[in-house]
């Protein structure tokens, strides 16, 4: 099981981290979310809980809820700037459908 992240992405998730000196990683996980049914999250973790998978790749920490890792299980995360605009991409091999909007994906089975 594991979950990588670019070189853009972690130093993104660097300059958060060093923003909040009491996080103790990046909390990435689903959500129930647009058409398709869920959706990507990436939030400051404050804690490692009982029930999170750790990732850690050059000194950046990932948690993950185990319940949710099946889902995202060998996702690539990068991070990528157009324009005014910037945003973490995520690459999923289990993802089997998303909407046309690009902002939720589906799983065979789920």
């Amino acid at each position: 099981m594991s979950i990588e992240i670019s070189a853009a992405a972690r130093a993104r998730m660097q300059e958060f981290l060093a923003r909040q000196p009491t996080a103790v990683g990046i909390r990435f996980g689903i959500k129930r979310s647009g058409c398709s049914g869920f959706g990507y999250s990436i939030d400051m973790a404050s804690a490692i809980g009982d029930g999170d998978a750790v990732f850690e790749q050059d000194g950046v920490r990932i948690l993950v809820d185990r319940k949710a890792l099946p889902l995202v299980d060998g996702t690539h995360i990068d991070f990528q700037r157009d324009g005014l605009n910037a945003a973490f991409v995520f690459s999923n091999p289990n993802a089997t459908g998303g909407c046309g909007c690009g902002s939720s994906f589906t799983v065979d089975g789920q």
